[in-house]
């Protein structure tokens, strides 16, 4: 895989959050250069710079058939986050190019995010900021229920992989009563962490007083969240989404589930499109509508993002590159 000395390798970089890619230059440096080319769409992808790329790094923007085509000399793809279902990897599989993400940053991050919300919704924190407000000759009189402490509440883990892992972790020092569904773990992971396994997540969805997502995006997943999956919670749950916005089949579902008051409350970091369109949901949101107050929380898709996760996931990407470039080596490689 090595180039000759005079020869650079040309690493291309979609677009980001952050520009300019001087991180990823300085990881590159000695081997390649690096082509900013900062389009978030698909079709302004410039096809003769496509095609004297050596490797490209994906951030947000689409990666489709017609892409892969343009791709004349690529020898990888690497996305700077988790999650791929914006990168057609059978189009690179069929093209001879290997795939990888970068699932090794933001664990804390996420699982951090996820245990705030579950404890802040848990004690019921945004409903009682929002209902103090109105208090005037009454204060510490105005309790809410029901309110149940950590040793009496379960906790659903739907996704037990890395982020996961790292929330079990996290809330077995609060002393919740931990249940996991993940076919994809492999048997005893449950004994090695420390939750018990659940083989249908019908009995998790039930049995749970807060359940908290962490699958990928897939054919399988997308969706998940519809009518009859919310009607399947327990009645009265709290309900965490850390994960991919499309887990929801859409907002209408989640507003009835919070109107008739089936679910408590949820906390989402993630919607079905982002930036939202307008929605009746999002609307009494935005608005402070008194039967929402405190029971929906959403933050703008940013779980993942600390000042040092910002720098690992994009050291971590570029570095993915340098070592398929200069020694042939892939690591975190999907498949499709």
């Amino acid at each position: 895989m090595r180039q000759a000395q005079a020869e650079r390798f040309v690493v291309g970089i979609t677009d980001h959050m952050i520009p300019p890619p001087d991180l990823e230059a300085a990881v590159l440096d000695g081997i390649a250069e690096v082509d900013f080319l900062d389009c978030r769409r698909e079709e302004d992808l410039d096809p003769e710079r496509l095609a004297r790329l050596d490797a490209l790094l994906v951030w947000s923007t689409r990666i489709g058939p017609a892409t892969v085509e343009r791709l004349k000399r690529c020898r990888i793809v690497v996305r700077f986050g988790v999650g791929y279902d914006r990168v057609d990897v059978a189009a690179l599989e069929a093209a001879g190019i290997p795939f990888c993400n970068n699932p090794d940053y933001g664990t804390e991050e996420v699982a951090d995010h996820a245990v705030a919300l579950i404890l802040s919704l848990q004690r019921r924190l945004w409903e009682h900021d929002a209902r103090a407000r109105s208090y005037g000759a009454t204060w510490q009189a105005n309790t809410l229920t029901p309110l149940r402490r950590s040793t009496a509440a379960t906790v659903g883990v739907v996704g037990v992989g890395r982020i996961g892992t790292a929330v079990v972790n996290r809330l077995k020092g609060f002393g919740h009563r931990i249940l996991g569904y993940d076919p994809q773990q492999p048997a005893g992971h449950e004994k090695a962490v420390g939750y018990r396994r659940v083989r249908r997540l019908a009995d998790l969805l039930a049995d749970s007083d807060i359940v908290t997502f962490h699958c990928p995006l897939n054919a399988e997943t997308r969706g998940l969240l519809d009518d009859r999956m919310l009607a399947a919670m327990k009645p009265g749950a709290i309900l965490v989404n850390t994960a991919r916005g499309e887990l929801f089949a859409g907002l209408d579902p989640l507003e009835r589930a919070l109107r008739s008051g089936h679910l408590a409350a949820v906390g989402t970091d993630v919607l079905p499109v982002e930036p939202p369109a307008p929605h009746p949901l999002l609307d009494a949101w935005r608005s402070r509508e008194a039967w929402l107050a405190g029971r929906l929380v959403v933050t703008p898709h940013n779980a993942f993002h600390s000042d040092e996760a910002a720098i690992e996931m994009r050291r971590n990407a570029a570095e993915t590159v340098r070592l398929f470039l200069e020694d042939g080596t892939l690591r975190n490689r999907i498949r499709d």
